[in-house]
């Protein structure tokens, strides 16, 4: 009986070459980066003992009372901008969002509100910051409207891709009974995308409470102007003393996030 000749067997990992030329160009590109922006090990060491040093001056944190008092005035109107300009966003951005969905909309109704939700991501918090206070002034308000821009931003472009997820069999059971538009909305649309709208809002107050932070560097208002003012006067040990209670601000927040996402599972 004549044994027929068995074909080999194709490895079971085909080397990607293509993915490994990648890399090899990515690395190379990375240290030849390095390399023209002077990024060497000798001054990073430098960074570190410098580092330390400043930690070293912002121990032990100082708790005076004029300057408790003053970074509590700070949070609380870092607070009060969060909560506007995120009660704002979400707001606007529930009609945005469903403007731009393009399972619903037809194309000139979705392109331009698309075209709204791509501006008010293109520049960062602290940018749209320095322009609002150059048009109304330093306060508050310029940093409840940079806010307000960058929710927008974030939760009408997930709102949207989120309805264009939503199965379409619901809204159309619902539209063959003759209902409005606006009943359309109401109960074949939101109920499959209610949950994911409050995480991108409940995220988003989070993450307007962070940058409302940042705003206020540039004069847009709250906490961040005090700890901008305190490393200007090198008061390092009252900058640490902002900095904790920041972190316990974050902390409660994440607490209240979680517990707004269990009310609506």
């Amino acid at each position: 009986m004549r044994s027929e000749a068995v074909p080999a067997r194709p490895p079971a990992f085909l080397p990607n070459w293509p993915a490994r030329l990648a890399w090899i160009a990515l690395a190379l590109y990375a240290l030849y980066a390095a390399s023209i922006l002077d990024v060497t090990w000798a001054r990073f060491v430098i960074g570190l003992e410098n580092g330390i040093k400043f930690i070293g001056r912002m121990l032990p944190p100082d708790t005076a009372a004029d300057k408790m008092a003053l970074m509590l005035k700070g949070l609380y109107e870092t607070l009060e901008i969060a909560i506007i300009a995120s009660a704002l966003g979400i707001l606007l951005s529930l009609p945005i969002g469903l403007l731009a969905a393009r399972n619903l909309m037809p194309a000139w109704v979705t392109w331009p509100m698309r075209l709204l939700i791509a501006l008010c991501r293109s520049f960062h918090q602290v940018i749209i910051a320095i322009l609002f206070v150059k048009a109304v002034g330093f306060g508050a308000l310029a940093g409840i409207l940079a806010l307000i821009v960058a929710s927008i931003g974030f939760i009408a472009k997930l709102f949207a891709e989120a309805i264009e997820e939503i199965s379409l069999k619901q809204v159309e059971a619902i539209r063959a009974t003759g209902a409005p538009f606006m009943s359309v909305i109401a109960y074949g649309v939101m109920p499959q995308v209610l949950n994911r709208f409050v995480g991108f809002a409940t995220y988003q107050v989070d993450s307007n409470l962070r940058n409302s932070t940042m705003v206020g560097i540039v004069g847009a208002g709250g906490i961040g102007g005090t700890m901008f003012a305190a490393f200007q006067r090198f008061d390092y040990d009252f900058l640490f003393t902002i900095l904790l209670a920041i972190i316990a601000l974050i902390m409660v927040s994440e607490m209240l996030q979680n517990w707004i996402k269990k009310l609506f599972q």
